[in-house]
């Protein structure tokens, strides 16, 4: 059976998505999870209308960001915190995340095209099957030298020093 709340959950995430950055702050602080205040950056379409709903479905128990399928692509979310983040399909093309806190990320499947990761923490993210052509890493904080290598044979670019940023 159709969930009855589910109409109502995704005309509240387009109601969400076309307010102005300010308001949709203030909805994200009356719901107490203001700390995803990278939602009111993001774009009116498909794919965020289903990120928000699961957002907005039960704000009191969210612990990590689900960003399955999320655009976020050109966005500049620098220092963002997506801890044990699941950006599974998500795509980032062009989206800068510099010393962004990507501890325990899952990037599987996402679109990294161009995105800028420098200065970055990235202990434990899982990289499968993403498309990091031109994606730009400083030092690899937090990388392996397995990662780093895989990463760089799939098309990433690593500056010599953070310092280059």
């Amino acid at each position: 059976m159709l969930n009855a709340r589910i109409p109502d959950l995704r005309y509240s995430a387009i109601e969400f998505l076309e307010q102005i950055p300010e308001q949709r702050l203030l909805i994200l602080q009356g719901l107490g999870i203001a700390r995803y205040d990278f939602l009111t950056k993001i774009m009116l379409n498909e794919a965020n209308i289903i990120c928000v709903m699961r957002f907005l479905e039960n704000p009191n128990k969210l612990k990590f960001p689900n960003l399955i399928g999320a655009d976020l692509s050109g966005l500049v979310l620098d220092r963002v915190n997506f801890i044990r983040g699941n950006l599974l399909n998500a795509n980032l093309h062009g989206t800068s995340l510099v010393n962004a806190d990507l501890i325990f990320a899952n990037f599987t499947s996402s679109n990294l095209s161009n995105a800028d990761l420098r200065g970055a923490t990235l202990n434990e993210t899982i990289w499968l099957d993403a498309n990091i052509n031109g994606c730009m890493f400083g030092k690899g904080i937090g990388l392996t030298d397995r990662q780093r290598k895989d990463l760089q044979i799939r098309g990433a670019r690593f500056n010599a020093s953070d310092d280059d940023i």
